[in-house]
């Protein structure tokens, strides 16, 4: 032990001794205040309790040795109790997972804190307008989609829950792949996403979820780096028609930084034919680098939420109607590559 080692090399004085006496003494009598979790073996002890014990010992040991410490909250406790808690859910089953499979307990511990060290350190993200999302009730979030993977949508995920007032969760409409891939495909379900098909956009707006589409789709998530921020066609307008028919607002997101994390220069149609891809990209390290090449660069992202387009006042049947879907859809694509346009001009740098 590392104390039995330091006793070993320093000689222990009486000051010393008589401050180990009063930390044990502490640790005895911190104890003794919760024989609870001593004497009842039956008794399972909450996270609470555990966090209770552990910080009133720290505090005592903190007092005991003059640390200024002792006065402010203690971390490891904290980080204790919430683990001990989230523990205590998952082997009880006090959690709840919705039809789509979402499970907000796991994606808050687990998802949203890994996503959380890119957003915050890797990619820099700055974030705007998010006071034009709704605190509550259905809002279709309309993104432009680019980098070859889909980190833009996990990033806005992040963006929402962590700026919005009332931290709220965005569920994605993702592609099929994404749900045919082992251990992915389960991890996307339990963190709130789900197939970018009309029905399920229709389902979550109905019931109030705040929801987000990326209509570019492959065409803009795997286009070549030359065609960076501009946007593909937004296929047949079913997000459009899923917002006419519920009622919910249109918000056009805008994203940059996304289109450099991994410069798409080149194609391998045929292995992408071989492995069921719809693309194969080649980087400028990716295949080369091996391992170090899936690594995205650490672009500076910029991510703003428009004023949102109102579906309410259309009449009865205008989602059935193809002239009316195509002219809101045109309008949503082209709020979105103007505020691109305007993002690009005043961005600092790529990497800055």
């Amino acid at each position: 032990m590392a104390g039995e080692s330091k006793a070993k090399v320093i000689p222990l004085h009486s000051n010393s001794t008589r401050a180990g006496a009063q930390r044990r003494a502490s640790r005895r009598d911190a104890a003794l205040r919760h024989p609870s979790l001593l004497t009842d073996p039956g008794t399972r002890a909450s996270a609470e309790q555990i966090a209770a014990v552990v910080r009133e010992i720290d505090q005592h040991r903190f007092a005991a040795s003059g640390s200024p410490a002792a006065d402010g909250p203690n971390e490891l406790a904290q980080r204790i109790g919430a683990a001990s808690d989230f523990i205590r859910k998952r082997m009880t089953g006090d959690y709840v997972v919705d039809e789509f499979g979402f499970d907000p307990h796991l994606n808050d511990a687990m998802f949203l804190p890994l996503l959380r060290t890119l957003f915050n350190s890797w990619f820099r993200v700055e974030v705007s307008g998010i006071e034009h999302l709704p605190d509550d009730g259905a809002a279709l979030v309309v993104a432009n989609h680019a980098g070859v993977l889909p980190f833009d949508g996990l990033m806005t995920s992040v963006a929402v829950h962590d700026k919005h007032p009332k931290h709220r969760d965005l569920r994605l409409l993702a592609a099929d792949l994404v749900f045919d891939l082992p251990v992915v495909g389960q991890a996307a379900r339990k963190a709130g996403h789900t197939m970018a098909c009309t029905a399920d956009a229709h389902r979550l707006l109905e019931a109030g979820e705040l929801t987000a589409v990326f209509p570019e789709g492959y065409k803009g998530l795997g286009k070549p780096f030359k065609d960076r921020y501009k946007l593909q066609r937004f296929g047949r307008g079913g997000f459009v028609s899923a917002a006419l028919r519920t009622g919910a607002p249109i918000v056009p997101c805008s994203i940059v930084g996304s289109e450099e994390i991994y410069p798409k220069i080149g194609d391998v149609k045929l292995l992408a034919r071989l492995l069921g891809l719809p693309y194969f990209p080649l980087t400028p390290l990716f295949p080369l680098a091996g391992p170090l090449g899936l690594l995205p660069l650490p672009s500076k992202w910029y991510i703003q939420f428009g004023e949102p387009i109102s579906t309410a006042d259309y009449e009865d049947g205008a989602a059935d109607d193809p002239m009316v879907t195509f002219e809101l859809t045109d309008q949503v694509r082209a709020t979105i590559q103007q505020t691109l346009y305007q993002l690009l001009a005043n961005r600092r740098g790529t990497f800055l």
